[in-house]
């Protein structure tokens, strides 16, 4: 089986510093790559771009960064709607849009789910990320954006398909839209910071009628009777339980201590995440 390539991003990793736009931008603005792309405009255009998602309310509120560009998916819709081969998709499964094939051909632009090609009005083309194979041809081991970036968000794989499932599985990778059925080849890790909710709250104890933080504490989460996940609280008493499916309803909460005694609270888990407030031990709600 031949070897293709796959991007995995880490989308933990990522704190919007956008090195990975600035160098797409270095690389490829007044800069024409003939038989891979015209050169790109100067505004407009965003080929890997940083979306923002936020998650909780106050007084926690999450925001995580996920970098999206071209999937290069194995079944294309782009593909699809261009004629004359504007596109192919190379053996070592990286889709390129001829820069010369696909003058003209804005339908292109319409075909792509995830919003990652544009239209070059001055070129009259179509244009996406197409992951540097101009570089990788010249013998790069790594893309542009993956050499850039400082916090390691990016990390290209060229594996046989076979040993790219078997990381995905082992590394819990998910693809963007996976019930189109696309094949993409980009895969994001820690995509529960963007698909899934958490709950979090504090807990406090009281020591000689002082209300404290109660560090260390033992909170259970369960729901329906069956224990989901479990976490301790820090030093200042708060804690923090993700990966929650969005809308799963009814929630039992169980803090306890052995110094303190214990508490409960029940929830609703809605479309967002959530913040408990504040639990005294020794108090059920």
């Amino acid at each position: 089986m031949a070897k293709k390539w796959n991007m995995v991003v880490d989308i933990a990793r990522c704190d919007n510093c956008r090195n990975c736009f600035l160098a797409t931008k270095d690389e490829h603005i007044g800069n024409e790559f003939p038989g891979y792309s015209a050169p790109q405009p100067e505004s407009g255009h965003s080929w890997v771009d940083v979306k923002r998602h936020e998650r909780g309310q106050w007084p926690v509120v999450a925001a995580h960064f996920m970098p999206v560009m071209c999937n290069h998916c194995d079944d294309a819709p782009c593909m699809k709607a261009a004629s004359n081969g504007a596109i192919k998709k190379r053996a070592d499964g990286i889709v390129i849009i001829d820069p010369k094939k696909s003058k003209g051909q804005k339908d292109i632009v319409d075909a792509c789910p995830y919003g990652a090609i544009f239209w070059n009005e001055e070129e009259q083309v179509p244009q996406a990320w197409f992951f540097d194979a101009h570089l990788l041809d010249e013998g790069w081991k790594k893309t542009r954006i993956e050499q850039a970036c400082p916090t390691d968000v990016f990390r290209s794989l060229k594996v046989e398909d076979a040993e790219m499932r078997r990381i995905s599985e082992e590394e819990g990778l998910q693809t963007l839209k996976p019930e189109l059925g696309l094949k993409p080849r980009v895969h994001y890790k820690n995509m529960h910071l963007i698909t899934h909710c958490f709950v979090a709250g504090s807990v406090v104890e009281h020591v000689d009628g002082v209300e404290e933080c109660a560090a260390n504490a033992e909170v259970v989460l369960s729901r329906n009777g069956n224990e989901v996940a479990r976490a301790k609280t820090d030093l200042f008493g708060d804690f923090r339980i993700d990966q929650l499916e969005k809308n799963s309803g009814p929630y039992q909460l169980a803090v306890s201590s052995e110094s303190s005694g214990s508490a409960a609270t029940a929830f609703d888990l809605g479309e967002d995440s959530l913040h408990l407030g504040t639990i005294a031990l020794g108090e059920e709600a």
